[in-house]
């Protein structure tokens, strides 16, 4: 299956290779469950290009994203020590993390089994390629988890990293691919004018022209549209050439998603180009939101917090802001896939830097309900999960 072809097969091939796989699988009623998951997938993708894009969870027969953690003691799939590229933010074990049991779950889709990430064959399939996340810090966080995970599989390979702002890559010289990080919290542009940062939620050509190279772009968004304050990125929004000292988060998003949605239409090359849309990432710093299940020594967010909720009735985890990602997908010409990675990591209370974070200060550390971050993710941890569903899509 070529990756980044536009498969337009007549439909009298689709029909026919769909009699092929019916015969197959009424012969072959053992199939295993991974390569249940693999025939739907590769059916999935020969779909015509002119359809409505993909933004379901469900891939056919198998839903990625419905599932359990079920323990697995072959993981993690790399070493922190072995991974020299962690930040230090992200870097669990390396400051101090105690337990280790939350490195120690893996993901099982409810009616299938995921194929086993490999990263020779990450390298081999997207040898001369330019893999680029684009986003917020979470998806630093995926960006550096993927480096690993690939690094892993290839310890000899030769590679070179350049870290800047907004642009970091990490290249593996051997095989020609490259993985970036293109820091654009909010996708649109954002610039400062006269001293204030102006938030243009109708421009994003100051950060859509470093886009154009990529041959799989990764985008993610979210967080940022909700903060206030201190934490708040912008003092100024400009919208139909009015600036605004404030605006409905909800509005706003929609207004920038709307902004990047016409910038993927306009500029990608689908027969080239591959476009993934990483739904939001749930942070952890309510313990009313699992209940009984939060440990003692956890009295305001995910500090001390050592195993998923398993059972649990978990809330609608961010409902407006998905409802706005929903209908923005759903309206595009360019097919984007919603990688919907937020109830998964719903159930990982436990996976959360917390304290454990080389950005913390040895005092903000004896004060977790201040300082905790539930927000990001250890590595090795659930970002990995995320790459191993990226990986399934993108290849199966």
């Amino acid at each position: 299956m070529a990756l980044f072809s536009s498969h337009q097969s007549p439909p009298s091939c689709h029909l026919f290779k769909s009699c092929l796989t019916f015969v197959f699988l009424a012969l072959f009623k053992s199939q295993t469950a991974s390569s249940a998951l693999i025939m739907s997938l590769r059916n999935h993708h020969r779909h015509p290009p002119h359809r409505r894009p993909m933004f379901q969870t469900n891939q056919s027969s198998c839903a990625l994203f419905s599932g359990t953690w079920v323990r697995d003691d072959s993981y993690p799939l790399y070493q922190y020590s072995n991974c020299p590229i962690i930040d230090a933010e992200f870097n669990c074990q390396m400051y101090g993390r105690p337990d280790s049991e939350y490195l120690k779950y893996r993901w099982q889709p409810l009616n299938c089994q995921l194929p086993r990430f490999d990263g020779v064959v990450f390298l081999s399939k997207m040898r001369g390629k330019n893999v680029m996340f684009v986003g917020d810090s979470l998806g630093r966080n995926q960006w550096e988890s993927l480096i690993c995970m690939i690094s892993a599989a290839a310890p000899q390979t030769q590679t070179q990293m350049s870290r800047g702002d907004p642009l970091s890559t990490f290249k593996f010289l051997e095989y020609g691919l490259t993985i970036s990080y293109y820091r654009a919290p909010y996708l649109v542009d954002i610039d400062v004018v006269q001293g204030r940062r102006v938030l243009k939620l109708e421009e994003i050509d100051g950060n859509g022209n470093a886009w154009r190279i990529a041959d799989v772009l990764l985008f993610n968004t979210g967080h940022w549209w909700t903060h206030k304050g201190s934490l708040q990125g912008w003092d100024l929004i400009q919208s139909g050439g009015t600036y605004y000292k404030d605006m409905d988060s909800l509005v706003a998003m929609e207004k920038g998603l709307r902004t990047w949605a016409n910038w993927v239409d306009t500029n990608v090359d689908i027969t080239r180009t591959r476009v993934f849309f990483q739904s939001i990432s749930p942070t952890h710093y309510d313990p009313s939101e699992w209940g009984d299940g939060a440990t003692v020594t956890t009295t305001k967010n995910c500090y001390g917090e050592t195993a998923p909720m398993i059972g649990a009735t978990l809330p609608n985890t961010y409902p407006d802001l998905m409802r706005v990602v929903d209908e923005v997908i759903g309206e595009m010409h360019v097919p984007t896939y919603l990688l919907d990675i937020t109830m998964l990591s719903e159930f990982r209370k436990d996976g959360h830097p917390s304290i454990y974070s080389g950005d913390l200060s040895p005092t903000q550390r004896a004060n977790p309900g201040r300082s905790a971050d539930c927000s990001h993710w250890c590595l090795p941890g659930l970002p990995d999960t995320w790459n191993e569903l990226f990986y399934t899509v993108l290849f199966y």
